[in-house]
């Protein structure tokens, strides 16, 4: 029984000492916020002699220092460093200390004395030395390094010099012991590269940054002995400002010192395409490919040429005839020369899709496509592959039911893959261009939970737009004239699409569907290369519907065409901002400022940044 109630008297005291505590905590931080430092610092004092954690010791040290109480702030900083003998910050407060209340000979003494008593450990010398730097102390944050280098010569203080450089803004200095460093440490370079990246403008050839960086790298590349790792990074610095012809010539230098077969070559060609800059990247291919059809990476640059051409032409759409035709005949020959395997599926099917969406050869699309299927060897998604494009092919020509039992063949193959779920969301739109609205919007209810965010999306959007538009007669009459529509364009047959378009208009002029009527005649424009056309059309929209669904959309392709296609990047900004401002809700806004930060050359492009 004694047991139990000193049990229960324990339990309650100390109940009785937390809650007085959290007490304590709560006035002293009241009286803190309202700058009644006096009244703050008798709690802080309390809290701190029971619980004396370094924020309760910052917290009572700016009290005492406000209310001038000096001789106990010196006497808890010490008290505090006894405490915790090995927090040199702790020393350089109390030096900061002395600083504060004009007593420099003994804010100079503490702070020689940190610097003499640092010891011969590089992990010490490097907290000391981001202590004095944290507090702007330099001159003894250099001291430390200083002595670090001659006590601890073994250990590389590169980083910290090169740290202490930037912060005092000698970028010179700073290069060079990044360089140093990567000399001894080459494989190191990435790390370095990362760190030059954040502290210089380096996307500019014209950047004073980049002319020092590639001045310190050539004296070093150009030496006799020179590391191998110093060329790779002027080919990098090159690719920073985007100077890929600059970056061409490095890297073919490089890759013919050290007979790397083109790996290098073929790397950077991927770059340029990735950054749309096809020229380069054809070159850079070509160049892989003129090493001998016996390279290791022969077939790979091959492919990748290809593939440049196919971006290209289904990207900007703007192409002629006799260009057509070139590239068809490169793929051609591509063909006889890899054979038809697994290997050379992605060729054909690229060949095909050109042959049936741009050179107006759908016939002969499907008939390579349906030879293709026979090759042995085909894994089952590279089967599915080939019947996804066959579908699509049999849509631009007007078979849709065909269509249909491809899709549902794949969808019954890969129900839980995103190819799956892409067939179903196809087969549901062949159920939408025939009128079958109903079946079709079953369909997408079951792909709004997608794995695939693209097809989630798409797949809400269209049943959204069903249920918003389908329902009463006239609306019947409407919808199926539409869907019909867009079923023209997916088969290249514009006029024919606009026609019915402006059907709709003149025969139900007050329409609900009057944006999405001008949203599709821009999206149809797109697809031919007419990109003023398409411009105008949203225009059009933002100008007559700006507060509707499709506003949003229509300005993120105004700007999207602007930056990617017509490359005028000051318009491209100037959208990316209205969609920002005055579309906050829109699901374009986080992308619009991300392109913002981009176009704006900012260092931290995923960060936030409302100052547009």
């Amino acid at each position: 029984m004694k047991q139990i109630l000193l049990v229960v008297f324990v339990l309650i005291n100390y109940s009785s000492v937390f809650s007085q505590t959290e007490t304590d905590i709560q006035l002293a931080q009241h009286y803190y916020s309202n700058g009644e430092f006096d009244k703050a610092a008798g709690y802080y004092e309390k809290i701190y002699n029971a619980t004396p954690t370094k924020v309760y010791f910052n917290r009572y040290l700016e009290c005492l220092v406000q209310i001038k109480d000096f001789k106990t702030a010196e006497k808890t900083i010490k008290k505090q460093i006894a405490n915790n003998k090995t927090d040199l910050e702790l020393k350089v407060i109390l030096g900061q200390f002395y600083d504060d209340t004009n007593e420099p000979t003994k804010a100079k003494k503490a702070y020689e004395d940190i610097v003499e008593n640092v010891g011969n450990n590089p992990s010490v010398i490097i907290q000391t030395y981001q202590a004095f730097a944290a507090k702007g102390k330099f001159d003894y944050a250099k001291l430390t390094l200083d002595k670090g280098r001659k006590v601890a010569n073994y250990y590389p203080f590169n980083f910290q010099y090169a740290d202490y450089y930037a912060l005092t803004g000698n970028k010179t200095e700073m290069v060079r012991e990044y360089l140093d460093y990567v000399e001894t440490q080459p494989t190191m370079y990435e790390s370095i590269q990362l760190a030059m990246n954040q502290r210089m403008k380096l996307s500019s050839s014209e950047e004073p940054d980049f002319i020092l960086l590639k001045e310190a790298l050539l004296l070093k590349a150009q030496k006799s002995n020179s590391n191998l790792v110093f060329s790779e990074m002027i080919v990098w610095l090159f690719v920073q400002s985007k100077n890929f012809g600059g970056a061409y010539t490095q890297v073919v230098a490089l890759d013919k010192r050290t007979s790397n077969d083109g790996f290098r070559v073929q790397d950077l060609g991927l770059i340029c395409l990735e950054n749309k800059d096809y020229t380069s990247a054809r070159k850079c291919f070509n160049y892989v490919m003129n090493l001998g059809e016996n390279g290791p990476i022969y077939f790979e640059a091959l492919k990748s040429l290809l593939n440049t051409r196919y971006v290209e032409l289904t990207t900007n759409r703007a192409y002629s005839q006799t260009e057509i035709d070139a590239t068809l005949l490169d793929y051609e020959n591509a063909i006889v020369k890899t054979g038809k395997s697994r290997q050379s599926v992605t060729i054909i099917i690229e060949y095909a899709h050109i042959l049936a969406f741009y050179a107006n050869k759908a016939e002969k699309s499907i008939e390579v496509l349906t030879n293709l299927m026979q090759t042995p060897g085909l894994t089952d998604i590279q089967k599915a592959q080939l019947k996804m494009q066959l579908a699509d092919v049999h849509v631009l020509g007007g078979d849709i039911w065909e269509a249909s039992l491809l899709y549902m063949q794949i969808d019954t193959d890969f129900k839980f893959e995103s190819i799956g779920e892409e067939a179903k969301f196809k087969n549901a739109r062949v159920f939408y261009f025939d009128g079958e609205f109903d079946f079709a919007q079953g369909q997408l209810n079951v792909l709004k939970e997608a794995t695939s965010r693209l097809i989630a999306n798409d797949a809400m959007q269209l049943s959204v737009f069903i249920t918003d538009n389908f329902g009463l007669d006239s609306n019947y009459t409407v919808m199926t004239w539409f869907a019909n529509a867009e079923l023209l364009i997916e088969q290249h047959k514009y006029p024919e699409a606009f026609q019915l378009f402006d059907s709709i208009q003149l025969n139900f002029p007050f329409h609900s569907l009057a944006d999405e009527i001008l949203f599709r005649k821009a999206k149809a424009n797109e697809m031919q290369g007419n990109w003023e056309k398409a411009l105008d059309y949203y225009e059009d929209l933002l100008k007559f519907h700006g507060q509707d669904i499709l506003a949003d959309d229509a300005l993120f392709r105004m700007a999207d065409i602007n930056d990617n296609v017509l490359l005028n990047k000051e318009k491209a900004l100037e959208f990316y901002r209205r969609l920002a401002i005055d579309y906050k809700g829109s699901l374009f806004s986080a992308e619009a400022r991300k392109r913002i930060r981009v176009l704006r050359g900012d260092k931290n492009i995923e960060g936030e940044d409302d100052e547009l």
